[in-house]
């Protein structure tokens, strides 16, 4: 009953639309990259049949063949990853870096959609009530943080649309959201997800879930990737749906997850930098990661994109 009254209050408010292994070595379809940073290299497997604008975009971002947008706002070509950082660690949760301003509003001056494949994930058929009512323990655990979302696309129109407002008895719009729980329950995470504007593409192969140890797309909402990106330090079964995962670790978790153990601040913001020295594709045969270069000079400053 708490949750009904909480989606009952979206009348009287304007509601924001909230933020946010081993793989097989097929060199064509799923390339390897490494990514040297201050504590020593990821090696990642990249999933470009899967992802391929992604994929493309990263590979293309790292190695300098793809422009983007310099500080004076004309664009610029060289090899982006080269001296940013990871400047945002939650420990149990992931480490996020790809950002030339280091805040999270940083870019390379365009951004690309998602690419996603809802159906092999199973959004199709899981619903977002998965018990009789709206309380919280009814929500399916993928998209309790976003109730407030799903009032204000599924029941505040229905609502409104029959006259219910401000002015109408708490008691009355209680028993009108009741009559529509049938309904309700038939929502899928799909059609929920499309209505805050996610677009899928089941002609993709199956997408990866948001595991421990994948590679995915930082973004602010749907369509919004850019350079920025995250390796997950744990499952995240919440972020399915919303990141394109492009790629997992094949070695160097325990880099990551040092990484994730260095002191930061309120933010995630560590108190000393974790530079990432590059990123590049693997070549050739090479089996193994290499040693990076020591880092005995403070990271490059980093690029400011308007």
């Amino acid at each position: 009953m708490d949750m009904l009254r909480t989606l009952l209050c979206l009348l009287l408010i304007t509601v924001v639309a909230a933020d946010d292994t081993a793989a097989t070595t097929d060199a064509a379809k799923q390339p390897l990259a490494d990514i040297t940073t201050s504590h020593g290299v990821v090696r990642v497997v990249l999933f470009a049949d899967e992802a391929p604008q992604t994929v493309a975009t990263f590979l293309g971002l790292a190695a300098g063949e793809k422009p983007f947008t310099g500080a004076d706002g004309k664009p610029a070509q060289r090899p982006f990853y080269d001296g940013l950082g990871f400047h945002r660690i939650i420990a149990d949760f992931m480490i996020q870096g790809g950002d030339p301003l280091g805040t999270g509003q940083g870019g390379p001056g365009f951004q690309f959609a998602d690419e996603i494949n809802a159906v092999s994930l199973g959004l199709d058929r899981d619903k977002v009530l998965t018990g009789p009512g709206l309380s919280m323990d009814d929500v399916n655990p993928q998209c309790r943080h976003q109730m407030g979302q799903f009032g204000a696309f599924y029941i505040r129109p229905t609502l409104e649309s029959k006259g219910f407002g401000p002015q109408t008895p708490p008691e009355t719009i209680e028993a009108a959201v009741q009559a529509m729980l049938p309904e309700l329950r038939q929502v899928t995470l799909q059609a929920f997800y499309e209505k805050l504007g996610y677009r899928y593409d089941s002609t993709l192969p199956p997408s990866h879930r948001p595991k421990r140890g994948c590679l995915a797309m930082a973004n602010s909402g749907p369509n919004t990737n850019g350079s920025q990106f995250f390796i997950n330090l744990a499952d995240t079964p919440h972020l399915t749906g919303k990141h394109t995962v492009f790629g997992e670790v094949v070695t160097g978790m325990e880099v990551v997850e040092a990484i994730a153990r260095v002191a930061v601040d309120g933010q995630g913001k560590p108190a000393q930098p974790v530079t990432i020295i590059s990123i590049r594709r693997v070549v050739g045969d090479q089996t193994s990661p290499p040693t990076p270069p020591a880092v005995t000079a403070p990271a490059p400053a980093p690029v400011a994109v308007p």
